[in-house]
């Protein structure tokens, strides 16, 4: 019997788990209102994610159609562009997320995401903690059927799920990859990213027509690639470049 072709596997994989992640109707709708509130009382956004899921710490910052007020924390040695190798090792380290929040000015207005896959290692638990500690609520996208597998690498002994006020579950497979080839050892097709992105802008829809609800217009960045989003989006660069560096 010949097997389905790799790419239509990897399709269905992906839309049920779409349809199980917006199931979550609840837990969207109040990360909405939170997103809402964080921005109509001039908070901010931050976002924070290591190795891939610093993919998603990047997917609201400076996009079209993304809040002006967001704040993502970039760390490069937690990223994979320098040593993708090491930034495994040094997401495992305690005390290096509390270093690094040091130089933010997070406070009780502030929203703070946080993505990880597995959600035991110690840098996005210990950012999640000191986030909580300084009055910012915390709501973490992550693997919950993994996380729960596995434990905690802080000496904490939580996992990321534990600490977060709100958590949104992306579904995915133990190891993420969804795919299994015949002839091939380890399965293929990562999910988290596409269910975490898609879970992500569904939120900040929402916070949207929640704050236009309120009558409250958003400062939102629209395409450079538009006369319209040029000259918009340069007003909000020179507005807020001093306190988001990577602006």
């Amino acid at each position: 019997m010949t097997q389905q072709k790799a790419f239509l596997r990897y399709q269905h994989k992906i839309e049920k788990k779409l349809q199980q992640a917006f199931s979550q109707v609840e837990a969207i709708e109040k990360a909405a209102n939170w997103v809402a509130d964080c921005i109509q009382n001039l908070g901010w956004i931050y976002t924070s994610g290591t190795g891939h899921s610093h993919l998603l710490a990047e997917e609201i910052f400076y996009r079209a159609g993304g809040f002006a007020r967001i704040k993502p924390i970039l760390d490069p040695p937690l990223m994979l562009h320098i040593s993708a190798s090491e930034s495994s090792h040094i997401e495992r380290q305690e005390g290096y997320a509390t270093k690094l929040l040091s130089g933010y000015q997070i406070t009780d207005k502030d929203l703070f995401f946080l993505f990880s896959n597995s959600g035991r290692n110690a840098v996005p638990i210990e950012m999640a903690m000191e986030a909580k500690k300084k009055g910012a609520k915390v709501i973490c996208i992550t693997n919950l059927a993994h996380s729960q597998s596995v434990e905690s690498r802080h000496s904490s002994n939580l996992r990321l799920f534990e600490i977060a006020d709100l958590v949104l579950d992306n579904f995915g497979e133990i190891g993420d990859a969804s795919v299994p080839i015949q002839g091939q050892n380890g399965k293929v097709g990562a999910t988290s990213t596409v269910i975490g992105t898609a879970l992500l802008q569904a939120i900040l829809c929402q916070a949207v027509q929640i704050l236009v609800d309120r009558g409250v217009n958003p400062e939102i960045f629209i395409s450079a690639n538009t006369e319209e989003g040029e000259a918009a989006n340069d007003r909000l660069i020179e507005k807020y470049k001093r306190e988001v560096p990577p602006l």
